[in-house]
């Protein structure tokens, strides 16, 4: 929303401009001569780096390795029920648990790789 208020009109444009949408409008040479490191249009790079918005955002999916943290803890407790529910299937649970608790880690590094890259993007 904010890029295509500073995006420019159609109207607002120099005579010599061309124009196939208004986001993808390229000013005449002159406009560019006068700033060479402006960008035009959906390409149009920030004007500061908003490093607070990529903290809250790492922060966001942070919250997702304490929810397989808390499904690792009930994997485990479902463990014991079964063992001591039926303790002849001791063996099976366990390696049912283990599958489980791969997946549940899988998850969580997924999570921090993709915490990281929110935390570190422009």
């Amino acid at each position: 929303a904010v890029r295509a208020a500073q995006a420019p009109t159609l109207r607002s444009m120099a005579p010599g401009a061309t124009a196939v949408c208004r986001f993808l409008a390229v000013q005449p040479t002159a406009a560019k001569e006068a700033s060479p490191m402006r960008a035009v249009g959906l390409g149009e790079p920030l004007a500061k780096r908003n490093a607070g918005v990529s903290v809250l955002g790492c922060a966001i999916a942070m919250v997702a390795v304490g929810g397989c943290a808390q499904g690792i803890g009930q994997l485990f407790a479902a463990l014991v029920v079964g063992m001591a529910r039926n303790p002849s299937m001791k063996e099976d649970l366990f390696t049912y648990t283990l599958i489980g608790m791969g997946f549940l880690e899988f998850l969580a590094i997924v999570v921090i790789l993709i915490a990281g890259l929110l935390l570190y993007s422009e």
